[in-house]
C-alpha cells in the first residue's frame, strides 16, 4: 500500500503531537551516527540536539533530519512484484547550507526475513535561496539524477527529475518524481515514480519509515 502524503496537517491536535514527538525523543534523542573521533573537523550529525547548528537555508528541510528505518513496496510492469523490502535512509549536515543524504535497501520475503541487499543511493539536498530544492542522487546501478522541488508545506516536498546520466552498463531511466512528508505520529513517508526500460512515468517505490535516530 502506498502511503497517503499529503500538503495539509496531519490531523493531530498540538498537544497530541507534542506528546508523541516527546515519545519518540526518549529512545531516539540520545543517538546518532558513528563517527571517527581523530577525525580533524566536525562530523556530520543526524541529531539536531549535537553537533554544529543546522544551517539557515536549511530550515525549510528541518524534519527531514535524522535516521530512518521502515519497510516498503516496489511495483512495475517489468518485474514480478510487487516485492516487499527494508530501508535506512540518513540525512544529516555538517552546519553547511546542504543535507548529506544515504539510502540502504534491502529485499524481504513474505515472512520479513531478509533476502539480500538491494538498492543503494546517496547525495546531498541543497536548498536555495528561493526555496527551491535541488537533489543529487548517485545509484549503485551507475545513474546519477538531478532533482528540482519546492516543499509543498512545512512537513512534505516534492521534487522531478531535470536530468539523468546513466552508465554504458546502466539500465534506461528518463525520468522521475518523489514526494516525500513526513505524517501523522512523525513516520517518514516517500512515494516515487520512475520513467524506465521504455515504460512511461508510474508508480514504482512507496514507503513508510520510523525515526531511530534525532
Amino acid at each position: 500500500m502506498i502511503p497517503r502524503v499529503t500538503s495539509g496537517p496531519n490531523g493531530l491536535s498540538g498537544d497530541e503531537a507534542l506528546r508523541l514527538a516527546a515519545e519518540r525523543a526518549a529512545s531516539t534523542g540520545t543517538r546518532n551516527l558513528p563517527e571517527f573521533t581523530d577525525l580533524p573537523i566536525p562530523g556530520d550529525t543526524a541529531n539536531l540536539r549535537e553537533g554544529p547548528q543546522l544551517h539557515p537555508q536549511c530550515l525549510a528541510l528541518l524534519p527531514l533530519v535524522g535516521v530512518w528505518r521502515g519497510e516498503g513496496e516496489i511495483v512495475y510492469p517489468t518485474i514480478d512484484g510487487p516485492y516487499r523490502f527494508g530501508q535506512q535512509v540518513v540525512i544529516c549536515h555538517d552546519g553547511r547550507p546542504f543535507l548529506r543524504y544515504e539510502s540502504r535497501a534491502w529485499l524481504l520475503d513474505d515472512s520479513g526475513k531478509v533476502i539480500r541487499p538491494a538498492a543503494r543511493e546517496t547525495g546531498f539536498w541543497r536548498p536555495q535561496a528561493d526555496d527551491t530544492i535541488e537533489l543529487l542522487a548517485a545509484h549503485g546501478t551507475g545513474i546519477i539524477e538531478l532533482y528540482y522541488g519546492q516543499p509543498r508545506s512545512q512537513t512534505s516536498w516534492e521534487l522531478a527529475t531535470d536530468a539523468v546520466v546513466r552508465s554504458s552498463s546502466a539500465k534506461e531511466v528518463t525520468g522521475a518524481h518523489r514526494l516525500y512528508g513526513v505524517v501523522e505520529g512523525g513516520d517518514l513517508a516517500y512515494v516515487e515514480q520512475r520513467a524506465m526500460v521504455g515504460q512511461p512515468m508510474q508508480p514504482h517505490v512507496s514507503t513508510l519509515l520510523h525515526r531511530v535516530v534525532g
